[in-house]
C-alpha cells in the first residue's frame, strides 16, 4: 500500500529531474562560476562565460607523484606519503582543489545538473590517461553510488561522467563494484569513514588487471582505499585512483 501511495511522488521526481536536466543543457540562464547572465552562444553551451572558462586549469606541477595534492616544501613526495606504509593504491591523481570557483563548477555539475560542464572533466582525464604510461592498459572502475542514490536524486554524477567517456573514447570501463547500504559519509572523520564502508564496497564480475578509479571529490581518502581494497582482493594487481575534486 505504501508503494502505491509513494509511486506518483518518485515519478514526478524523475520527471523533475530530467526538466531540469535538459533546461540546463539548452538554456543555462548564468555561468556556474560568477553566476553572470550569459548572452552568447558558446557560453551558453559550456554553461560557463568566457571569462570564468579560460581560468580553468588543471594545475599539473609541484604534485606529490603520489597522493597527487600540491607539494609545499617537499621535493616529488609528500611526508605522508613517504611514511605512510599501508598504502593499497600505486598513485591518485587530484585534478581540482575543492575551494573558491571550483566549488561552483562541481555544484553546477552535480547539483544543478549544468551537463555541458562534463566536457572540461573529459578532456582533462582522457589528457592524463594518454599522458601516463602506467595507465596504457588501465580500465575505468567507477565509485559506486550508494544505494537508493538515483531513486531520490534521479541521477549519479560518476557514472554520467563514465557514459560520456565510453561514448567520447576507446577507453574500456568496468563496472565491477558495487556498494551494500551504509551511513552517509560527509559527517564522519577519516578513521569513522573507512571503518564505515569496510565491508561495503564488493566486487560484482571480474576485476581489471588494472584498475583506474574514478570518484568526484576525495576528501579522506577512505572511498578510494576501500575501494582499491576490494579490486586488491579480487584479482587486481595494479589500483590508480583519479578525482576531480580534492578538499
Amino acid at each position: 500500500m505504501r508503494c502505491d501511495i509513494f509511486t506518483p511522488y518518485i515519478y514526478m521526481k524523475i520527471l523533475k529531474n530530467i526538466f531540469l536536466g535538459i533546461k540546463n543543457i539548452l538554456f543555462p540562464d548564468e555561468c556556474v562560476i560568477c553566476y553572470e547572465n550569459l548572452t552568447d552562444l558558446n557560453e551558453i553551451r559550456t554553461g560557463m562565460c568566457l571569462r570564468c572558462l579560460l581560468s580553468i586549469k588543471y594545475e599539473k606541477e609541484n604534485r606529490c607523484y603520489i597522493c597527487g595534492k600540491p607539494l609545499i616544501s617537499e621535493n616529488e613526495i609528500c611526508l605522508q606519503c613517504r611514511t605512510n606504509e599501508n598504502r593499497i593504491y600505486e598513485r591518485i591523481w587530484m585534478i581540482f582543489p575543492y575551494t573558491g570557483k571550483y566549488r561552483n563548477l562541481l555544484a553546477g555539475y552535480k547539483f544543478k545538473k549544468n551537463l555541458m560542464i562534463i566536457n572540461i572533466f573529459l578532456l582533462i582525464i582522457k589528457e592524463v590517461i594518454e599522458n601516463e604510461v602506467v595507465l596504457k592498459d588501465a580500465v575505468i572502475v567507477p565509485v559506486p553510488p550508494r544505494p537508493g542514490k538515483i531513486k531520490n536524486t534521479g541521477w549519479d554524477q560518476i557514472e554520467y561522467l563514465v557514459r560520456q567517456i565510453e561514448k567520447q573514447s576507446n577507453i574500456k570501463v568496468n563496472r565491477c563494484l558495487k556498494r551494500i547500504k551504509s551511513k552517509t559519509q560527509k559527517q564522519l572523520n577519516r578513521n569513522e569513514r573507512k571503518k564505515n564502508l569496510e565491508g561495503r564496497i564488493l566486487i560484482n564480475g571480474k576485476a581489471p588487471e588494472t584498475a583506474l578509479v574514478i570518484d568526484d571529490v576525495i576528501t579522506t581518502g577512505s572511498t578510494m582505499e576501500v575501494c582499491a581494497l576490494a579490486l586488491k582482493k579480487a584479482g587486481t594487481k595494479k589500483v590508480y585512483g583519479l578525482c576531480l575534486f580534492y578538499d
